[in-house]
């Protein structure tokens, strides 16, 4: 495979601090973004190439709260970035992800039973209501990274009954693991669980089963594309995706802790920051993705120059 800026999505970290560029300190050269700085950010990249954005929001403490009623608040920094962009940059494909822990104020990925386990149903359903709202502000694709069962059959139930299903396209997080490298990823949504951890619905990383299992799933309930998150640690599960699902896109997620990995090795003059990378994105494509969501992106659209 060649690699192509097309192959490429970027995260982005939206704060509810419209007139903010923040520097996240645990990701070099990233930033929390308020609306109001985002065309500013996002037209040089558009001018180098850039084809498609994941927004993730980061919402002011203040609003957070058990049942993450703010997710999908029409002034909240999400759906005021999905207008912004499908505005400015029309041909710019929007992606957004859908999950709760940005808005919970017990920092999980979904409602809670009085036990604190996850009330999986409870979860779901606001989970599509998210999602469709998302896609009714003008998302292109709708992501859930949440892991609760039989999201992504509620979620494609919610765009059809919406009208929405001919437009927007759900990217399903199918193998996501109880990793340690989103670490980064929690200091910049400001997402960190406050007690316990995300074991109970994230993967073990030593279950390839489990994977595979949760790829057929969500390929059964209507997801349009598979991902693999993180990306380089389980390069044997991107090419189980493939095989399990041929007919699919497959994307991988280089999760923030292998971008802050690189570019503290690079740093450190273990290598070159270039060559890691492209090597890096190399990997990725060999085992059988089809899309890359990287932070690496602004320095990748300059490189494939």
């Amino acid at each position: 495979r060649t690699l192509t800026k097309g192959s490429l999505m970027y995260p982005i970290f939206i704060t509810d601090e419209a007139d903010s560029l923040i520097p996240i300190p645990s990701m070099p050269n990233q930033n929390r973004i308020g609306v109001n700085r985002l065309e500013e950010v996002i037209a040089p990249l558009v001018q180098k190439g850039l084809r498609a954005v994941m927004l993730f929001g980061v919402p002011n403490d203040s609003v957070k709260d058990p049942l993450a009623t703010a997710a999908d608040d029409p002034a909240g920094p999400v759906i005021l970035a999905i207008k912004l962009l499908k505005t400015k940059f029309p041909a710019l494909l929007v992606s957004c992800d859908v999950c709760l822990c940005e808005y919970t104020s017990h920092g999980h990925c979904g409602h809670l039973n009085d036990d604190n386990t996850i009330n999986n149903e409870a979860s779901v359903r606001r989970l599509a209501e998210v999602a469709v709202n998302y896609a009714k502000a003008g998302a292109d694709n709708v992501a859930p990274s949440d892991m609760m069962d039989g999201r992504m059959r509620a979620i494609k139930q919610g765009l059809l009954d919406a009208g929405l299903s001919h437009r927007v396209s759900l990217m399903a997080y199918s193998a996501k693991y109880a990793s340690a490298l989103y670490g980064p990823f929690r200091d910049a949504a400001c997402s960190g669980a406050k007690f316990g951890d995300r074991a109970a619905y994230q993967l073990p990383p030593g279950s390839r089963g489990l994977g595979r299992r949760a790829i057929e799933r969500d390929m059964r309930e209507g997801a349009d594309i598979i991902m693999v998150k993180p990306a380089m640690f389980y390069l044997d599960i991107i090419r189980d995706a493939k095989e399990l699902a041929p007919d699919h896109p497959i994307a991988a997620y280089q999760v923030s802790g292998e971008y802050a990995m690189i570019h503290h090795a690079a740093s450190a003059g273990v290598f070159n920051l270039k060559t890691a990378v492209l090597e890096s994105m190399a990997s990725l494509q060999r085992a059988g993705c089809s899309l890359i969501l990287t932070y690496f992106t602004p320095e990748l659209l300059e490189w494939l120059d």
